[in-house]
């Protein structure tokens, strides 16, 4: 069993890699990986591990990200410090969830989870003819069905109906979200810029920063800025600060706008 690790913290990796050898000598750790870009480069360049132990939260974003840049066919077991991320965990192709500190039990029950999955469906179908990649696939099919394709706003006295399509940014002012149609509407919407990022379809929109989730049309201009980031011109034109991607984020950026 080949198992890679994603990790941005050395100790929490190096406590990964002692329980899997207690828990399973045999097993081998293919990689240790602390980022975004330096997982979807292993990824692209090595045979799919059996298991990837994934950490949510790394220094260049979300590693969800890693599943719009790269196909992943292997089993996740994602690790965090925080449990708001669940829900996402399970879109994707996670056979569980492991909240920080992670206790080898909890990982072995994880591990031989995967291993009941693989006997069930790898190799040999089953009686209802699945296979693991079609269970993963279907997996991936539901994750799909979950993108919001519309959302209810008010409009002065009553209530419209606006398509994703329709919307070319998402932004946050204060303590509010909105977002920006393509003939310029503005309008407030009803969750928090997190809310919002997990209900888009990563392959359209993008969390540019704090503030600002664009659609990948929107984006007009790219300009090298200082330290490595990026700025963004993009339309209907922002009214007060610049769009600007972050050193950490700007390769995932790039890689995003040029699949």
């Amino acid at each position: 069993m080949n198992i890679l690790i994603i990790e941005d913290e050395p100790l929490g990796a190096e406590t990964l890699e002692e329980y899997i050898k207690d828990i399973d000598p045999a097993a081998t750790v293919a990689g240790i990986k602390d980022s975004i870009k330096s997982s979807v480069e292993w990824l692209q360049n090595n045979p799919a591990p059996d298991i990837i132990l994934m950490d949510i939260e790394l220094a260049d974003g979300q590693s969800f990200e890693i599943f719009n840049l790269v196909k992943i066919t292997s089993a996740v077991i994602f690790t965090t410090s925080y449990d708001e991320y669940a829900l996402k965990a399970f879109k994707v192709n996670s056979i569980d969830y492991l909240l920080k500190p992670i206790k080898k039990n909890d990982l072995k029950r994880a591990i031989d989870k995967y291993r009941e999955m693989k006997q069930l469906f790898a190799g040999n179908t089953t009686s209802s003819g699945m296979s693991i990649e079609s269970l993963l696939n279907d997996l991936r099919l539901q994750q799909a069905k979950t993108h919001r394709s519309r959302f209810l706003v008010k409009q002065g006295q009553r209530l419209v109906s606006v398509e994703v399509d329709d919307i070319a940014y998402f932004f946050a002012e204060g303590r509010l979200s909105y977002f920006c149609t393509w003939n310029k509407n503005k309008y407030v919407v009803d969750y928090t810029m997190e809310e919002l990022e997990s209900m888009l379809d990563t392959q359209t929109f993008f969390r540019a920063n704090r503030s600002y989730i664009i659609h990948i049309k929107s984006v007009m201009q790219i300009h090298n800025y200082f330290n490595g980031k990026l700025k963004l011109e993009i339309k209907p034109a922002v009214e007060k600060d610049d769009v600007v991607i972050s050193r950490e984020k700007a390769g995932v950026f790039k890689d995003w706008m040029g699949k």
